[in-house]
């Protein structure tokens, strides 16, 4: 039995899943619509990305999928510290899944470094 923690494609996934919950509670205005699309795209993309990057064809492409999980990771990072700006009361939750998405780009850094320092060696 597997710890979902460490199991990276769960994780992923139910990341994924928060970050569409999350976006259903905040409200449509002018200012937040572009916001929350680029958030599920972001948000989304992060588990996709490494489910392409678990059946990579070779190491090269593992590591630029990977590279891609972290790039989105980071990237939503940013729209949520946006969403918190827009929709002050959800704040919390924000920094809930501002922290996963630190979280996971810490992942793919060690990952990608280890990978590097392996292939040096």
């Amino acid at each position: 039995m597997s710890n979902n923690k460490y199991d990276l494609i769960e994780r992923t996934s139910l990341f994924g899943e928060q970050i569409i919950l999350f976006v259903k509670k905040i409200s449509d205005t002018t200012t937040s619509k572009p916001i929350k699309n680029q958030l599920v795209q972001s948000g989304t993309s992060i588990g996709a990305n490494y489910m392409e990057a678990d059946g990579a064809e070779s190491g090269r492409d593992f590591n630029h999928k990977l590279s891609i999980c972290k790039k989105e990771a980071k990237e939503t990072m940013y729209w949520l510290r946006m969403v918190a700006t827009v929709e002050p009361k959800q704040r919390n939750e924000c920094r809930t899944l501002y922290q996963e998405a630190k979280e996971l780009t810490l992942i793919f850094s060690s990952i990608l470094l280890k990978r590097k320092k392996k292939s040096t060696i």
